[in-house]
């Protein structure tokens, strides 16, 4: 399987992930050497940009905020594995919403990297593996609580992938690493509306009541709720 279509298996069936009793409040996943969640309340470990380590590594809630916001702000070369962790750590302070924007964004910026760029023979193999272990991880909490409400999931999904088309990943137009064709934009235009395709066959299944009222009974048998839908 390829990693989109992995990535796409991820966001669409994560919901039915075998649940465990408690309320998943922390995502605590390793990443070598990216992440390392923190141990009895100590601070994280980071390792994506010197840029950003401190922040995405602080507890404080105001610190994710200014990562985000500093993000936002200047992102052209910020790695999908920045992107990832900050998605983890606004999870971590509880800002959920915002957690699943930033994983959906940062999926579909390496997407849009790995259809224009030839990603093994440019050395980037392991920003791959980095983004399948994150997606792999981190994935089935993020969509738990993504889709304790489709409506909301479908909205931030839509606004996710917006960003990513309106804020290109400027590594895509670097000459040294090898592209698949000869004009890099009309391959990453290319790149978006596949994305966008998936995305709405995601969006259709969920439109037709037979398979939400699967989904949503799923979600009950498993406990997915309890474990995901709890309240700030």
């Amino acid at each position: 399987m390829t990693l989109s279509r992995l990535l796409l298996a991820i966001t669409c069936a994560a919901a039915s992930v075998a649940a465990l009793a408690a309320p998943i409040k922390r995502i605590d996943i390793y990443v070598t050497p990216s992440y390392e969640a923190s141990k009895g309340g100590a601070a994280p470990k980071v390792a994506v940009g010197k840029t950003y380590d401190t922040l995405l590594a602080s507890n404080s809630r105001e610190d994710i905020v200014r990562a985000r916001d500093d993000i936002n702000r200047n992102n052209s070369l910020v790695t999908p594995m920045t992107m990832m962790v900050l998605a983890i750590r606004l999870y971590d302070v509880g800002l959920r919403d915002d957690a699943v924007f930033w994983f959906y964004a940062a999926k579909d910026r390496y997407l849009t990297l790995d259809e224009v760029v030839d990603v093994g023979p440019g050395g980037l193999a392991q920003v791959e593996d980095a983004v399948r272990s994150f997606s792999t991880l981190a994935g089935p909490i993020i969509n738990g609580y993504a889709f304790c409400g489709i409506a909301n999931q479908q909205k931030i999904r839509a606004k996710a992938l917006d960003w990513v088309e309106q804020n290109p990943y400027e590594a895509i137009f670097m000459e040294r690493l090898p592209a698949k064709n000869a004009d890099r934009r009309q391959s990453l235009a290319a790149a978006v509306a596949l994305i966008r395709q998936n995305a709405a066959k995601e969006r259709d299944y969920l439109a037709d009541a037979a398979n939400a009222a699967k989904f949503r009974a799923d979600r009950a048998r498993n406990g997915t709720d309890e474990k995901y839908c709890w309240k700030s």
